[in-house]
C-alpha cells in the first residue's frame, strides 16, 4: 500500500523482473489483479508493477467527489507512486479507461516516463476527436461551463462562457441524437442502475473525464479493430456483420483521429481482439511492446 494523497492509500503489486520498469494500469472497474497471468510473462525483460486505482480493490475509496476522481487526479496517483518507488522514467501501460491517466500524465509530466503504451486504450477520454465529438467528455465540458456561468465571476468572463456554451450545445445535442434512438426502444419497467459504491465510484470517474489533444512523449497504441463479439451473434451472422462494420467504423475513425493528433505514435491494429488485448492476444501485445521499447533511450 503506497499512500498518494492523505488518507489515500493504493494498492500496488510487484512481480518483481530485471530491466526497464513497466507500470500497469488496470481498466475501469477492475484491479491490478486483471494483469495476473499477463505480467509474468514480461518479468524476463522487465521489471514490473501494476496499481489498483482509487476506488477499487484494496485501495483506498475516497468520497465520490468530481475533484477526488478526475483524470488529472488520477495521473497524479500514479505520479506519486511512481515517485515513492524511485522508479527513473518508467514505461506505463494503461488499459482501457486507463488511457485517461496515460493522456493527463504524457501532456503534464511527459519527462517523468519513457513511454506510453494504450492498451486498447486511446478512446475519447485519452485523445478527443472534436470532428466526432464525445457524449461524456461533451456533458463534461457544458456542465463545467453552465457552473462557471452561474458562479459570481466579471461580466466579461460571463460573456466569453455564454460564447463557449453556445458553441458547445450543438455538439451535445448532435451527441445525444443515437442515445435518444436507444432509449426509445427501452422499456419504462427498466430499472434504476443499483445504488453501490462500485457504482458511485464508476459514476465518478466518467464525471472525471477530460479533454484531452496529443501528449509530448513516446506513443505505443493498440486497437482492437474491429472488436470480437464471441459468440454473441452466432446465430445471426447478418447482425454480426452490421455490429462489426459499425465497431470498425468507429474504431478505425478514433484510431486515425489519435494518430493524427499524436505523430509520434506507433498504432497497431489487431482484428477481431477482445477488448482484453493482452489476454486475448497476449503474443501480438508482446511483441509490439517489446519493439517499442525497444525503440526507447535508455
Amino acid at each position: 500500500m503506497i499512500n498518494v494523497e492523505n488518507d489515500v492509500a493504493l494498492e500496488v503489486l510487484d512481480w518483481g523482473g530485471t530491466g526497464r520498469p513497466l507500470v500497469l494500469l488496470a481498466g475501469k472497474g477492475f484491479t491490478a489483479h486483471v494483469f495476473d497471468q499477463f505480467a509474468p510473462t514480461l518479468i524476463t525483460k522487465y521489471h514490473v508493477y501494476a496499481i489498483t486505482r482509487r476506488g477499487y480493490g484494496n485501495s483506498s475509496v475516497p468520497p465520490t467527489t468530481d475533484a477526488n476522481y478526475s483524470a488529472d487526479r488520477l495521473g497524479d496517483d500514479v505520479l506519486a507512486v511512481v515517485e515513492q518507488l524511485k522508479l527513473v522514467r518508467p514505461v506505463l501501460v494503461g488499459h482501457s479507461i486507463a488511457g485517461e491517466e496515460l493522456s493527463s500524465i504524457g501532456i503534464r509530466a511527459p519527462d517523468r516516463v519513457a513511454g506510453l503504451v494504450y492498451l486498447d486504450a486511446g478512446y475519447a477520454y485519452s485523445f478527443y476527436d472534436a470532428g466526432t465529438g464525445d457524449l461524456t467528455i461533451d456533458y463534461n465540458t457544458l456542465r463545467q461551463q453552465l457552473d462557471r456561468f452561474t458562479a459570481l465571476v466579471p461580466m466579461k468572463e460571463r460573456k466569453e462562457l455564454l460564447a463557449d456554451i453556445v458553441a458547445t450545445l450543438p455538439r451535445f445535442q448532435k451527441d445525444l441524437a443515437p442515445y435518444q434512438a436507444r432509449f426509445a426502444a427501452a422499456p419504462d419497467s427498466a430499472p434504476a442502475p443499483e445504488d453501490t459504491a462500485a457504482n458511485r465510484v464508476d459514476v465518478a470517474i466518467f464525471r472525471g473525464e477530460q479533454k484531452f489533444g496529443g501528449v509530448k512523449c513516446p506513443i505505443l497504441a493498440l486497437y482492437a479493430d474491429p472488436h470480437s463479439f464471441g459468440v454473441q451473434f452466432k446465430d445471426h451472422p447478418e447482425a454480426l456483420k452490421a455490429a462489426q462494420d459499425k465497431d470498425q467504423s468507429e474504431t478505425s475513425a478514433q484510431a486515425d483521429a489519435f494518430s493524427r493528433g499524436n505523430p509520434q505514435a506507433v498504432v497497431v491494429r489487431i482484428p477481431n481482439a477482445d477488448h482484453f488485448i493482452f489476454e486475448s492476444n497476449g503474443t501480438e501485445t508482446r511483441k509490439a511492446l517489446d519493439g517499442f521499447i525497444n525503440t526507447l533511450p535508455q
